[in-house]
């Protein structure tokens, strides 16, 4: 078995410094990393990357952003990752998520998350550089991930597929939750677990028109809400 990973960045500079760590740190676990720059479509990346990494069934897929830090030992992650992963029905994990997307098709809703509905947890950094913690909730089974990190197993990302749905515009936006909730449709466990990540990034990617464009193309492709039922 062997854990593949792929990162796509849309940045024309040099790589980041945060982004050297996290490679640095994927390669210590005996990871293998695909790094894309300069992509135009993190669908189009994300299906090219895996076809030339062509994943043998028991292998491990990643997909993450190039700005986040894990902070796990090498050995600890492994760990994590393949055991949440060693299910028949296991679908994808990763740090935080929901057990109801609502209408909205927001998966950190405050309604839900006020319901005690929202799972995992994540590091982030305020405008001062300062980390603080956004607890969602304790780990376990959800409908939906968010896609600051994603892993799977090739069986599950073959069902699913990686490609842009036809009535999607934007070519960045939303493929988490439609990656991750076509894998809950098709009766696969999606699983947050106990994971360490920083995250050098407040979401300001939420008031983009190409993600209201596909949340709205979403909204009105999916029967909503989609929920675990207690």
């Amino acid at each position: 078995m062997n854990i593949h990973a792929v990162i796509c960045t849309r940045s024309r500079d040099d790589v980041s410094e945060t982004t050297d760590k996290l490679l640095a740190f994927l390669c210590s676990c005996g990871i293998g990393v695909y790094l894309l720059s300069n992509a135009k479509s993190l669908f189009k990346a994300y299906t090219g990357a895996y076809q030339k990494i062509d994943p043998k069934p028991e292998d491990i897929m990643i997909f993450c952003h190039d700005d986040i830090e894990i902070r796990e030992s090498p050995e600890e992650f492994v760990r994590k990752l393949t055991e949440s992963l060693s299910l028949p029905k296991s679908g994808f994990v990763g740090p935080a998520g929901t057990t109801c997307l609502g209408p909205e098709a927001v998966w950190w809703n405050q309604r839900e998350w006020q319901q005690g509905k929202h799972k995992g947890k994540v590091l982030h950094l305020n405008p001062e550089g300062q980390e603080y913690l956004t607890p969602y909730g304790p780990p376990g089974d959800v409908v939906v991930l968010d896609g600051l990190f994603l892993a799977a197993r090739k069986k599950v990302i073959d069902e699913v597929g990686l490609e842009k749905p036809e009535y999607f515009e934007g070519e960045w936006d939303f493929y988490d939750i439609h990656y991750t909730s076509q894998a809950f449709l098709k009766g696969y466990t999606n699983k947050v677990i106990d994971m360490n990540i920083l995250h050098n990034s407040r979401g300001e990617l939420v008031g983009r028109d190409s993600w209201h464009k596909n949340r709205e193309a979403f909204i009105a492709n999916t029967e909503l809400p989609m929920e675990i039922k207690p």
